[in-house]
């Protein structure tokens, strides 16, 4: 190793350890450092390490069982094993995971480091140094590195004083090299008698004396061979300027001499044998240090900063797999492959560091691997050097390969921002990229379309063909709408069946409507989902910025409510925003407010509506219908409350009250119309998706009032047949084992099929209306009527028609075998009282008809 040229003298051996630049370094990772000697055992550890533990710094005794005392107790086996391994040689270094008990009784999860760093000559280990990290807080090191660079400064200005006051020998030659005088110092340091130097001999005479008296006489000086690189000389044949000179003792001296104007020479002898044995053990330590350091897994890097000169570890090198040959003839190599998009942010840290802004330099960037790879690393560093006008000239530091760090962030971000199963934007992205183009929009002075999509029908497809068939349709739905828009525009799933896109840089409103039959047009095509081929539909909300609204949150409703039209309108359009849909909207809110506040002021009423046997004009059922009289708006349409009241989860209450109510009043009239008497009740399919909420089960409430199971039917829509869910099911086969009949309302009109209808215990089937109408000898809408009533019978079902009106639809629904017959031709729905007189006069009525 190269010998360093001469510099100001520690006082000990234990400061020169302190001095060290690469123990610095390693502190300056945050790491809590222990030094361990195996053969007595001791264990000293740095003030940092016990800072991990939540103590305030040589609280604890240097000791190992400090360390040991606090270990967790499922880490021993672990952390045995892997210091036996490295201690017998089987591996380069130690380190483990491991816990340790905190001041607090809290345990804290460490990386375990370090290095066996002196053996005997069997190859025992004597001594091994190495760190404690962290792991949840590797960049907390910034304030220990000033402390500790605070204290080297203070421990150099001491060693400066010290080194200031250490005393010389004196020579003083005059032009022919006699010696002209000296001071008592000289004599100590060269065991030369003063009567001797007092007689002023020459340099020669000296040399003379050497020989003859055994250099000097015991414990005299020679020039010493191991020496030889501190020599400075003039290089024109003059006598050496500045020199070393070993005395037999082992002493080591320092010479130099200085020219006088007059010939003459100063020539001064200091011991300087201390300081040489210091430089050796710092030169060792830091040899050591720079191990434990690499024992971490990080790379190390040593630059000095005029020359451009730059060291590296070999763990550094392994790192990006490189060798020495690739840095040999550039040593900025390694800035050369830094990513481009990094080296600002890079070149920013460096200077900040440089000027004393930052303690410490701490930087994240990409560095090309020799494969051409990219790899992440943290670089971190310290100047430990600086000239005497503050320039840096020595900066040494760490890569830790950040790599999987990295590519998990990367994934958490695309999860948190794109859905799984199409790859869209999900709606945080969206609702950022939105962001970005109202500001774009602003700038430029541009118009900007939001679109909201729902695909209509897709859950009657989902609960069919399964989940599987449904993320099929939707990821082929979203390449659909992908395809119909330009590469600027941008299109997002928000959740379910709903996507939004953002059309920019429109011109006019009057532009979107091709692309928005474009979208209808590719949704509405056949979706063929393995073996199964399915035809859907879309609705599409369209609304306008700035001529609609400005604020995101205003867009986002405007668009909601122009979907909400076009589904309503019959789906598979689109429907653009107008102020009457704020309007609409504006009174579908009031109306949710005023529901919430209906039934505690008792605004709702039951209406009946007979349900007539039609072979013999008996009336021993009835429909119960809800109505609503508001105390400002009037009568208010179930068609409008009702959906309101699902969305908001009031139809629960809501429905629970209609059942009480009829329960009620069945009990009532098996007493004085018929024992046999049956009510109906719709219940909503959020009903059955709560039924938590129900506060009795209602054969529960039905047997408390004497009743059987049989007094009630629960009308349910084809729809929640199709649903998958298993409440669902229980809930259905329990109202079957109560007795509770079940009938199917509007038949024919929804996603009919005969599979569900053998699959639950389904009592009566209700012609849709809409059948009824029309209804004429020879029409297809008898002919479906037909066909509807031989197969419910065919499956033991009864047959209910709605929406009777004239005694010619009765006459062909009695004729086709139709059971039972509602409408307006026996009576609208009316309150119960009145409902006791319309029986008894369509009773009588409907009998004679029944004869004709």
């Amino acid at each position: 190793m190269t010998t360093p040229a001469l510099t100001p003298t520690p006082t000990n051996q234990s400061e020169a350890e302190t001095d060290n630049p690469w123990r610095l370094a390693l502190e300056g990772t945050g790491a809590g450092i222990w030094d361990w000697n195996l053969v007595t055992d001791e264990q000293t550890h740095s003030p940092r390490w016990e800072q991990l533990l939540g103590y305030s710094g040589w609280e604890l005794p240097q000791c190992r069982e400090s360390f040991a005392s606090r270990l967790h107790p499922d880490d021993f086996a672990t952390h045995s094993a892997a210091l036996h391994a490295h201690l017998d040689g089987h591996s380069a270094n130690f380190a483990v995971d491991l816990r340790l008990r905190c001041k607090d009784g809290s345990w804290t999860w460490l990386i375990a480091s370090g290095v066996v760093v002196s053996r005997d000559a069997s190859g025992r280990a004597l001594r091994m140094i190495g760190t404690h990290i962290d792991i949840s807080s590797r960049k907390q090191a910034q304030q220990d590195l000033i402390d500790v660079n605070a204290m080297l400064q203070v421990k150099s200005a001491l060693l400066q004083t010290t080194l200031n006051h250490i005393s010389q020998g004196i020579f003083l030659l005059d032009a022919g090299k006699h010696i002209i005088g000296f001071n008592p110092r000289v004599c100590e340091l060269l065991k030369v008698p003063a009567e001797f130097l007092a007689t002023r001999p020459t340099l020669g005479q000296l040399s003379a004396l050497q020989h003859s008296k055994g250099d000097f006489g015991p414990g005299a000086s020679r020039v010493s061979e191991s020496a030889r690189d501190y020599v400075n000389s003039d290089g024109m044949g003059a006598p050496p300027a500045h020199y070393l000179r070993e005395t037999q003792d082992g002493r080591m001296l320092e010479v130099k001499s200085r020219l006088l104007e007059d010939g003459g020479m100063v020539r001064t002898f200091a011991d300087v044998t201390d300081y040489i044995l210091a430089t050796q053990a710092l030169q060792t330590n830091e040899e050591r240090w720079k191990l434990a350091l690499e024992s971490t897994g990080d790379g190390v890097w040593d630059w000095h900063i005029p020359s451009g000169e730059e060291f590296f570890s070999s763990s550094f090198l392994a790192m990006y797999g490189l060798t020495e040959n690739d840095l040999r003839n550039n040593p900025a190599v390694m800035d050369e492959r830094v990513h481009p998009d990094d080296l600002a942010p890079m070149s920013r840290a460096r200077l900040a560091h440089f000027d004393g802004l930052s303690p410490t330099y701490i930087n994240e960037h990409r560095i090309m691997c020799a494969d051409g790879s990219w790899k992440w690393v943290l670089t971190r560093g310290m100047v430990i050097s600086r000239d005497a006008n503050g320039k840096p000239l020595r900066m040494i530091g760490t890569h830790t390969d950040i790599s999987e760090r990295k590519a998990t962030e990367a994934t958490i971000w695309q999860h948190a921002h794109f859905d799984a199963l199409t790859g869209l934007p999900n709606r945080r992205l969206m609702r950022e990229r939105l962001e970005q183009e109202l500001k774009k929009s602003r700038r430029d002075d541009q118009q900007l379309a939001l679109l909201f999509i729902d695909l209509d029908r897709f859950k009657e497809v989902n609960d069919t063909l399964g989940h599987d068939r449904g993320d099929l349709l939707l990821t082929e739905a979203a390449r659909r709408i992908a395809g119909c828009l330009r590469e600027v525009d941008t299109v997002a799933r928000m959740g379910g069946d709903e996507f939004m896109v953002i059309i920019t840089g429109l011109q006019q409103a009057a532009d979107l409507e091709h692309l928005l039959q474009k979208l209808l047009t590719s949704l509405g095509a056949v979706f063929p989902l393995g073996l199964d081929q399915v035809f859907i539909s879309a609705s599409i909300g369209v609304t306008l910025y700035p001529g609609d609204a400005l604020e995101i949150e205003d867009l986002l409703k405007n668009a909601d409510q122009a979907l909400y039209v076009a589904k309503g309108a019959g789906r598979n359009r689109y429907s653009f925003f107008t102020p009457a849909l704020q309007e609409a909207a504006q009174w579908r809110a009031q109306l949710t407010r005023d529901l919430r506040v209906a039934l505690a002021q008792d605004q709702f009423r039951v209406v009946y509506q007979p349900i007539v046997e039609l072979a013999t004009g008996a009336i021993h059922k009835a429909e119960a219908l809800l109505r609503w009289q508001h105390p400002t708006r009037g009568l208010v349409s179930p068609a409008e409350f009702i959906p309101i009241a699902e969305a908001c989860g009031l139809i629960v209450p809501l429905g629970e009250w209609v059942f009480q109510q009829a329960a009620d009043q069945v009990q009532a009239w098996c007493k004085t119309l018929s024992p046999q008497f049956q009510i109906s009740i719709n219940k909503s399919p959020v009903q059955f998706e709560n039924p938590d909420l129900q506060a009795t089960p209602w054969i529960e409430q039905l047997r408390a009032r004497g009743l059987s199971g049989e007094s009630i039917v629960v009308e349910i829509t084809e729809g929640l047949l199709l649903s998958t869910s298993a409440g669902v099911v229980e809930q259905l086969l329990t109202m079957s084992d109560d007795g509770i009949g079940v009938s199917l309302d509007d038949f024919g009109t929804g996603y009919s099929s005969l599979a569900y209808l053998q699959k639950f215990d389904i009592d009566f089937i209700k012609i849709d209306q809409s059948f009824v109408r029309q209804l004429v000898p020879g029409s297809t809408d008898l002919a479906l009527c037909q066909a509807i009533i031989a197969m419910a019978h065919a499956l033991g079902m009864k047959v209910i028609a709605e929406g009777v009106e004239t005694d010619h639809q009765r006459a062909l629904l009695s004729a086709a075998g139709c059971d039972y017959g509602q409408g307006y031709l026996f009576s609208r729905p009316v309150a119960a009282a009145e409902f006791e007189r319309v029986r008894a006069q369509l009773t009588t009525h409907t009998a004679a008809n029944a004869v004709d």
